[in-house]
């Protein structure tokens, strides 16, 4: 009988419930802790009818807890389900108050979920419950910038706007709710709060750090540019003496520092004059990808160039004529056109053809290997195996064009230009593989000792050391 009363919470049947009811009285009594029960499976249906029969019957099932520690609660405010939401607050008002296994009231659930009309339904009806805290110390208005809530943040504003307090309350970390907009990015919830509440836009977390502080060791865009402002105009000041090292990640806000003072006037030229370098990693992983690209396009093109050769294939097999006799020069179905007929472009184009297509195997190859080639001179050697690759694939072009254009259009005028053309790119080409080949010749000197090291940073900090 309990699979059968699972069946009709399933259902949503309040029938079948009567008529279970009428079979065994306790039935509502006898379904095991720690599951979900039919008023769990009711709440996350949304089956508000029968919702409201089993409280009728059995009001104690409002605050069995299921394996994750939620209530029937928990389930209908992360659903959204208004009507069972009043019904259970009803029945049980401190149902608001209990936390689930990851530290969560039903009012925490609905704001995550973004369940606007269930938070504004409590904000009206038990306004205490919206301040409550999460087990890990955030507050309603935290939990609505770390998850883009924006609506449901108005709605609280309007129940706890006025609380200075409550509005500048810090998590874990220290961190006011502007702290954690700013650290996002969130301008439309910024421009919200400093115009709707009394937010303290100087508040220092636990690291010492204002929103300002936040901002300014973050990514430059335009969006960061307009929250300085707001910021500024708001009451923040216009010059930054906090140097922070600003790490978020997707669930919370952390705010450390790796302050360090300027020992000398060398280390203070090297901050206020040398913009710092990129990441090496960065560069190589871009280069990388792009390598991919290109190689994984060179081989599709040689592919499909080996197997529909220029001229295509004969369409039947020519082994006799009509008299039965061998022919000259006989062929069978299939086979390359470009063959038989232009048999040195041929040798010529499928030269070309197969070094492209093996030299962007090649890299392919070098790129999935796990191998560790991630410094700049196996990324050198990479490069030249796609300049061979390129040139090759040039060849193959040229070839194809020669074969396809008839005999008393070789001489023409788009004949010769397009000639012209790839005489040109090769000569590009070849430029650039003798500057990576000077580059590379350059390097060995240098790093061998056979020519004067190039000057460095440190050097001009001797030089004005010097002075």
């Amino acid at each position: 009988m309990e699979k059968e009363l699972h069946q009709a919470a399933i259902k949503g049947s309040v029938p079948a419930l009567l008529e279970l009811l009428k079979q065994d009285p306790q039935i509502l009594t006898q379904t095991s802790s720690e599951s979900d029960t039919p008023l769990h499976i009711a709440s996350i249906l949304g089956h508000s009818a029968f919702a409201n029969e089993l409280l009728n019957r059995s009001p104690e099932l409002a605050a069995r807890l299921n394996l994750q520690g939620s209530t029937p609660l928990h389930l209908a405010a992360a659903k959204g389900c208004v009507e069972i939401v009043k019904s259970l607050v009803l029945v049980n008002p401190d149902l608001g108050l209990v936390w689930d296994r990851d530290g969560l009231t039903p009012l925490h659930l609905a704001v995550i979920k973004g369940r606007v009309r269930v938070v504004a339904e409590w904000a009206r009806v038990r306004p205490e419950a919206t301040r409550v805290l999460t087990q890990g110390g955030d507050t309603g208005f935290h939990l609505c910038v770390k998850h883009h809530r924006l609506e449901v943040l108005k709605v609280l504003v309007e129940c706890n706007g006025k609380d200075d307090d409550f509005v500048n309350w810090r998590d874990s970390d220290g961190n006011t709710v502007l702290h954690v907009a700013v650290a996002r990015k969130q301008l439309e919830v910024i421009s919200y709060l400093l115009d709707n509440t009394k937010i303290e836009v100087n508040a220092q977390n636990s690291n010492g750090f204002t929103a300002l502080d936040v901002l300014s060791h973050s990514t430059r865009d335009l969006r960061g540019s307009d929250i300085k402002e707001s910021l500024q105009i708001a009451g923040a000041p216009t010059i930054i003496n906090k140097a922070p090292s600003v790490m978020f990640d997707r669930d919370t806000v952390q705010v450390s520092t790796t302050m360090q003072p300027m020992m000398s006037k060398r280390r203070s030229l090297r901050q206020l004059v040398f913009k710092p370098k990129k990441k090496e990693v960065d560069w190589l992983g871009r280069k990388r990808n792009s390598l991919m690209i290109v190689a994984s396009l060179i081989a599709t093109v040689a592919f499909q160039a080996a197997i529909n050769p220029p001229g295509g294939a004969w369409p039947s097999d020519y082994l006799k004529d009509a008299n039965g006799n061998p022919v000259d020069k006989p062929h069978r179905a299939g086979q390359s056109v470009m063959a038989d007929t232009e048999h040195r472009h041929y040798g010529q184009f499928m030269i070309f053809n197969t070094l492209a297509f093996l030299s962007s195997l090649s890299i392919i190859l070098l790129l999935v290997s796990g191998l560790p080639i991630k410094r700049r001179r196996w990324m050198w050697v990479q490069m030249v195996i796609m300049w061979i690759a390129m040139t090759a694939l040039t060849g193959t072009y040229f070839m194809g064009l020669i074969f396809i254009t008839p005999e008393q259009h070789r001489r023409g005028y788009l004949y010769h230009v397009t000639g012209v053309s790839v005489f040109i790119w090769m000569s590009m080409m070849a430029i650039v593989f003798l500057g990576n080949v000077l580059r590379a010749i350059i390097y060995l000197l240098r790093k061998y000792g056979c020519m004067k090291q190039k000057p460095t940073d440190d050097s001009l900090y001797e030089d004005y050391d010097d002075l």
